[in-house]
């Protein structure tokens, strides 16, 4: 599936965040966890891919089933600042 310039950013920035779950991206963008994984090794540097990968694997939070039921939000309250 190809995605636009904006799009493939917008997942990226999805994949980052702590509270997003993978689930959310498929939702919206028809990508499941594996072809999360498989952009960002293609759209990051080696290094900032390896980064990624060890932040994200094993949180709990960026599998919708294994969430604490108190996480409600995708981001948290502070993330997005109002200009």
């Amino acid at each position: 599936m190809q995605h636009l310039d904006h799009e493939v950013s917008r997942i990226i920035e999805m994949a980052w965040e702590d509270r997003t779950p993978f689930e959310a991206i498929n939702q919206q963008f028809g990508l499941n966890e594996k072809n999360v994984i498989a952009l960002m090794r293609e759209q990051l540097t080696s290094s900032s891919f390896k980064l990624w990968r060890k932040r994200v694997s094993g949180r709990q939070s960026k599998h919708i089933k294994l969430r604490h039921p108190d996480i409600l939000r995708g981001y948290c309250k502070t993330q997005y600042k109002h200009r």
